[in-house]
């Protein structure tokens, strides 16, 4: 109880036990059994009480009593005659025994008072009304009604922080019309003591028990209007709730995001004493304030980055749009103009209408503000959340700018307070997709499934709709992924990082028929290693089994796959697997595996998700391959797998690009094989191209990483050496004449295959690719037209002794 409250009750306290005291020390009588009797009566109607609607409070038809004995008993009588029944009531037939300090005060700081100030009144009254008794009566029942109820609604008022005068209106005004019949009766009672004797008032027990049930009736009308009004405004608000949250669940990812906001806003209301009217539309508002994204298009709601202004001026119909719907409702209370101006900022920057300061509606101005501030404190699709406190630092920097300063200061100060509150009121909602099914295992090996049982939640609405928009998002952003590129490995990468999203998995591959051989071509996740090094021949395993028989398998065991290692000591934590079949335009390319440490881990709506995709997929696999073969044939000569010309130009551009960067040095060298045309002629164009392919292994083997080896076309090759000077190049030029006669005898001791070997060098000999090996080329023909001089067209070959090339060619 706070001190006010304290003051007032210690107040009235010392005055009641004053006039009480007061009363007693003049005591007198003069009819004992006449004030026994009305006593005992008045006891005995105290027992006849009803509850006050709205109010921890009751009332009783001994006012009736005390009213005829301001008339014909002493004041001392009189406060008795007040104060016992009024105890008796406090105690009779209580639910819970009653505390000392509502006895306090409703015997000394109310009944006391009133009593006395109502006797004093029927006395100095007659000097108004001329000693009208009936006048002088309805006076003091009028006083004593307000001397009576006042100090109840005050002290109501004091500790329940209600307003008084509505207080009062509510919980007793309806009541004084009793009081004014109680007056009257009183006097026709009165005038019958005067003629027939004190005695027939006894006979007003019937009519105070008549009282009673009229008022029992009375109220239990007005309780049973009121519950059903409640009852009415619940279900009102409910179906609201229900709507909005449907609404949400299709926008935000978020579900409490209405029920916090709800929360904030209501007792920041609370706090600025809006209106009932302006309380009941904030409620509803609160929930309904973003109805109108019904009209702005998903991929605008749901997109991850910031939106373009044609986007966002999509996005500023939604208050304009949630209005016109709620136009429709008739709510009874103003939740429209909440609604549309929402959106509205303090200095007129807002949408839709630009409003400024008190022009915005309050209940809009409240909700504003608390909408940032929960919107800044969750996650959303194009950010992450931002701590509470540094969101209400955030907020609270727009004060005077696009909010209203006095909503920002109890929202400030207020915040952490409504915060726990929001989460005691926030319901929690659990997800689960459904229980998963036996497994139909392969004659693999397989262990039995041991199902365990189902103790999880049923889904509740709110989150199936979530994941049902959730997921249509997801397999339309992962569709529209597996279109934008034909790379194998950035379309497997996709599908890994998308799919996580709808299926959990710790480990994932995805297996590709090559020859008769389940190849993994992507993995990632737990057990990295062992899988990429998995090659698991068709119909074995359990990847092997789904891309056989083109059947699903849900919650197999992995332990099946590790058996194919290379290692048999490896052994897997993973414990439950779920894969598909990839089925493309002509037939199973491969099986798509998740894998979970977790036994039964997936279930039916994770296969149904996956069933879903695995064509797509397989489409995309199908088709990153052969973009892949045609980018192959393209780039790579067929016969040695060397980079072809094509390539060789693209190349050579880049590295001289890098030599001008940095200002290095570069060497082409164009290689020719001699008397290649003899080995065809003799021995065939097969011996010549196991020559072709023996020269390519010499080349790549005694070439540093990072030097570049092509084929020209026919016999003619390029090596590309950066940062190498004219000596060692010469060397290397050396070692490849050398490496071509050691081909040569591959095929015949008397061989007369050799190298004729051109060099350019950048920047001096060239300054772009097509110079740098017009050089080399022409270096390369003196060379050989040199050679052909020297020896004759027809002239033996080298003799030096040749040497198998060793692999490093520079030491």
């Amino acid at each position: 109880m706070r001190l006010p409250a304290k003051l007032f009750i210690a107040t009235t306290a010392m005055i009641g036990a004053g006039l009480l005291i007061s009363s007693f020390h003049s005591w007198h009588s003069e009819d004992y059994l006449r004030f026994s009797a009305y006593l005992g009566f008045a006891i005995l109607a105290s027992g006849f009480k009803v509850v006050l609607p709205g109010l921890n409070a009751s009332q009783s038809g001994n006012f009736l009593f005390t009213l005829l004995a301001i008339l014909e008993l002493s004041l001392p009588e009189t406060m008795v005659m007040a104060c016992l029944p009024t105890l008796f009531q406090c105690l009779w037939k209580m639910e819970r025994p009653a505390k000392p300090l509502r006895l306090l005060f409703n015997v000394v700081c109310m009944m006391a008072p009133a009593t006395w100030i109502s006797w004093w009144s029927y006395q100095l009254s007659g000097r108004v009304f001329g000693h009208s008794q009936p006048l002088m009566i309805m006076a003091a029942a009028c006083v004593f009604f307000l001397a009576n109820t006042l100090p109840i609604a005050a002290i109501i008022t004091l500790t329940e922080d209600r307003p008084f005068g509505k207080t009062w209106a509510d919980g007793y005004l309806w009541s004084f019309p009793y009081y004014l019949a109680g007056g009257g009766l009183v006097v026709v009672v009165h005038y019958a003591n005067h003629y027939l004797g004190w005695q027939t008032s006894l006979l007003v027990l019937p009519v105070v028990y008549w009282v009673y049930r009229s008022y029992r009736l009375y109220l239990g009308r007005l309780e049973n209007e009121k519950h059903h009004v409640e009852d009415m405004a619940s279900l009102h608000l409910r179906t609201i709730e229900a709507l909005a949250l449907a609404i949400e669940a299709k926008d935000h990812t978020t579900h409490e995001h209405l029920q916090r906001v709800r929360v904030y806003a209501t007792e920041i209301a609370k706090e600025l004493g809006l209106p009932e009217t302006e309380m009941e539309a904030l409620k509803a508002a609160a929930l309904l304030h973003d109805i109108g994204k019904l009209a702005v298009p998903e991929h605008i709601i749901s997109k991850p980055g910031r939106l373009t202004p044609e986007e966002f001026d999509k996005m500023k119909i939604h208050p304009i749009v949630g209005s016109e719907i709620l136009e429709r409702v008739k709510f009874p209370y103003p939740v429209v103009p909440i609604v549309r101006g929402h959106h509205e900022k303090w200095n007129g920057s807002g949408y839709p209408d630009g409003l400024t300061g008190e022009a915005i509606p309050i209940g809009a101005r409240i909700l504003a503000a608390v909408d940032c501030l929960d919107a800044l404190a969750s996650d959303r699709q194009y950010r992450r959340a931002l701590k509470l406190k540094d969101a209400m630092e955030y907020v609270a920097s727009l004060a005077g700018k696009y909010y209203d300063p006095k909503v920002i200061e109890i929202l400030q100060r207020r915040y952490l307070e409504l915060e726990a509150l929001a989460r005691a009121q926030q319901p929690m909602h659990h997800f689960n997709l459904g229980p998963a099914i036996e497994p139909k295992a392969p004659p693999a090996g397989f262990e039995p499934a041991v199902k365990a049982p189902s103790t999880a939640p049923e889904p509740d609405f709110l989150s199936s709709i979530a994941a049902a928009r959730q997921e249509a998002h997801m397999l339309f952003e992962l569709t529209h992924d597996l279109g934008n590129s034909l790379s194998l490995e950035d379309t497997l990468s996709v599908v890994s990082a998308r799919l996580r999203k709808m299926v959990p998995y710790d480990a994932i591959a995805i297996w590709v028929c090559d020859h008769d051989v389940l190849k993994p071509r992507h993995v990632s996740g737990d057990d990295f290693r062992l899988f990429s090094s998995l090659e698991i021949p068709l119909g074995q395993g359990l990847s092997g089994w789904v891309a056989q028989n083109a059947k699903p398998l849900l919650n197999g065991n992995p332990a099946i796959e590790a058996a194919y290692l290379r290692s048999p000591a490896k052994s897997s934590i993973l414990r439950s697997a779920l894969s598909v079949p990839l089925e493309g335009l002509n037939g199973t390319i491969g099986a798509m595996t998740l894998y979970r440490t977790e036994a039964e881990a997936f279930n039916t709506d994770h296969l149904r998700i996956l069933l879903a995709i695995s064509s797509k997929v397989a489409l995309s696999i199908e088709n990153a391959l052969k973009f892949q073969q045609v980018q192959s044939t393209a780039t790579t000569d067929y016969l040695t797998g060397l980079p072809n010309a094509r390539s060789l130009f693209l190349h050579l551009d880049r590295e001289v690009a890098r030599c001008t960067r940095a200002g290095g040095s570069l060497a082409v060298m164009v290689c020719d094989l001699d008397k290649f045309k003899e080995i065809n002629d003799v021995y065939g164009h097969l011996e010549g191209n196991k020559v072709l392919r023996l020269f390519t292994g010499a080349l790549q083997e005694n070439c540093r990483e990072y030097d570049y080896v092509a084929r020209m076309g026919g016999d003619e090759f390029v090596v590309v050496v950066p940062g190498l000077n004219a000596e060692a190049v010469a060397a290397k030029a050396e070692r490849i004449n050398e490496m071509a006669k050691w081909v040569g005898r591959q095929i015949s001791p008397d061989s007369k295959l050799s190298a004729s070997v051109g060099t350019a060098f950048f920047p001096e000999d060239g300054a772009d690719a097509e110079q740098l090996l017009a050089e080399a080329d022409r270096r390369m023909y003196m060379r050989k037209h040199s050679y052909a001089e020297h020896h004759g067209a027809e002239g033996p070959m080298p003799t030096a002794n040749p040497v198998q090339p060793q692999v490093d060619l520079e030491s």
